[in-house]
């Protein structure tokens, strides 16, 4: 087994570090991440500019190798030339912070596992549902039991991608696991506007929104209740119930 891991919020964050250390033993590890944090990049590629790969020596990961560039970057230049051998799977987290509903779409922890299901390969992504990497190990080690029981269990061989959603509590590992759709945020709320030090407007993405969409079986309703979330996602968006009105219009 060869697994490749990534991560959004860069080659420091301790949620990258938790699920190498969780993943040690299930085969051979490769870890490619960003240099900086990439929150929110979402299925960003970087086109304007040469990556620079370099390896990250004396750290808490042997070996690891760190990008400039996106989560994106990161999985796409591990599968399509960096590493020497293809991975059996693509991980990617554990995220500070939920991933859920409409902020799936923003993403950069969805995204490297989704570059990975894009290029044909299995692959999950890991998120704490609060920010603050508290009770981080237990989240690790719930992440550790689903690797474990998806690779164990008859599944296909792939692709197939899914967004994970770990509650931060010690006893994560334990938690009951609810496969679930995606919910709905109200729209961010407004931009924070400031001004520099030249007098100039500048502007902060406002937060997100509360959950619109929270009920039962949805990923919101998973975790306030407890449970962590298992959603299986797909890449296509195309509106199929809307083809039919859409060819008759056109």
């Amino acid at each position: 087994m060869r697994i490749l891991i990534a991560n959004d919020d860069g080659y420091l964050a301790p949620g990258l570090h938790a699920l190498v250390r969780a993943c040690a033993g299930l085969g051979e590890i490769d870890v490619v991440a960003p240099e900086q944090n990439a929150s929110g990049t979402s299925n960003a590629l970087t086109l304007n500019r040469p990556l620079s790969v370099f390896e990250a020596r004396g750290g808490a990961v042997e070996g690891m190798r760190v990008v400039n560039g996106t989560p994106s970057d990161c999985v796409h230049v591990a599968l399509t030339g960096l590493l020497p051998h293809r991975p059996d799977l693509v991980l990617s987290g554990i995220n500070n912070g939920a991933n859920m509903g409409d902020d799936t779409l923003y993403s950069g922890t969805v995204a490297a596992a989704m570059e990975g299901y894009l290029f044909g390969v299995r692959a999950i992504a890991f998120s704490q549902v609060d920010k603050g990497w508290r009770d981080l190990d237990a989240a690790a080690a719930a992440a550790r039991t689903i690797v474990e029981q998806v690779l164990a269990d008859d599944m296909p061989a792939g692709p197939w991608l899914l967004n994970v959603n770990i509650p931060n509590r010690a006893d994560a590992a334990g938690l009951p696991r609810v496969v679930t759709r995606l919910g709905r945020r109200h729209a961010s709320q407004p931009v924070v506007r400031q001004t520099n030090p030249r007098g100039e407007p500048i502007y902060w993405i406002g937060p997100a929104g509360d959950a619109r969409d929270a009920g039962e079986g949805t990923d919101f309703h998973a975790t306030a209740a407890g449970r962590i979330s298992i959603t299986p996602l797909q890449v296509d968006l195309s509106d199929h119930t809307a083809l039919p009105r859409w060819r008759a219009l056109f």
